[in-house]
């Protein structure tokens, strides 16, 4: 099962700071270990507890979140950021982007921007779960560069399913020889139960997979989804 994604957020306006956190409690897989409102204060939490993920602003009262990055890639080079700011200055977005910034989300930010960059960065961070090679479509996903007509499985896909969800289930599937239920998937890929279940049922729906009631010894029968392998 993927581990939920710990995020320190670097602000220094606490009602800010405030906002992001909340936002943070209303997605799933992530969880807030702590705020920083100085550039130093940011440094010991980075430094103790190496987050997974650091939402930072440019403007700090003692240093900019582009100097953040720097500290972040000798002292923590596993840690992402993204930079939730009103500056857009070329040279600080220049900056940022050259260093690595995973998103640059201005202010004033809405819920649904925030939260398509957080589960977008899920997203690419579960990519890199799985072992072997990696097929060219996430590659591409993960520099975001759009498909070519020639290899957009969305096309083949209806709203709300998507190509690369799909295909980790489908491997998730071929792995579980004893099948799977809705939660137990959206345990294991770190989904919620009604996304996993609607994923399931469309693959169903394209004869990929099979469903059978497995009955055990007390309550009800379980709902186990198999895949077909002919």
């Amino acid at each position: 099962m993927l581990s939920t994604i710990e995020v320190l957020i670097i602000e220094d306006d606490k009602r800010i700071a405030d906002i992001h956190r909340r936002f943070i409690d209303k997605i799933d897989g992530f969880k807030v270990i702590g705020s920083a409102y100085t550039g130093e204060e940011a440094k010991d939490w980075i430094s103790a507890l190496s987050p997974d993920l650091v939402l930072v602003d440019v403007y700090l009262p003692d240093s900019k979140g582009t100097d953040i990055i720097e500290f972040i890639h000798e002292h923590s080079p596993e840690t992402d950021v993204i930079f939730i700011t009103a500056a857009a200055e070329i040279e600080i977005v220049k900056k940022a982007f050259r260093r690595g910034a995973i998103d640059y989300i201005l202010k004033p930010l809405t819920f649904e921007r925030f939260k398509d960059s957080l589960q977008s960065y899920k997203e690419k961070r579960n990519s890199f779960a799985s072992e072997g090679t990696m097929h060219e479509d996430t590659i591409r996903f993960l520099w975001n560069v759009p498909q070519t007509p020639a290899v957009t499985a969305q096309q083949f896909t209806p709203k709300g399913i998507d190509a690369i969800t799909r295909d980790k289930i489908v491997k998730h599937l071929k792995s579980s020889e004893l099948g799977i239920t809705a939660e137990m998937l959206g345990l294991d890929i770190g989904v919620s139960r009604s996304t996993a279940r609607r994923y399931l049922e469309y693959l169903v729906s394209e004869n990929q997979a099979f469903t059978e009631l497995i009955y055990g010894s007390v309550g009800r029968p379980e709902r186990r989804y198999f895949i077909k392998t002919t």
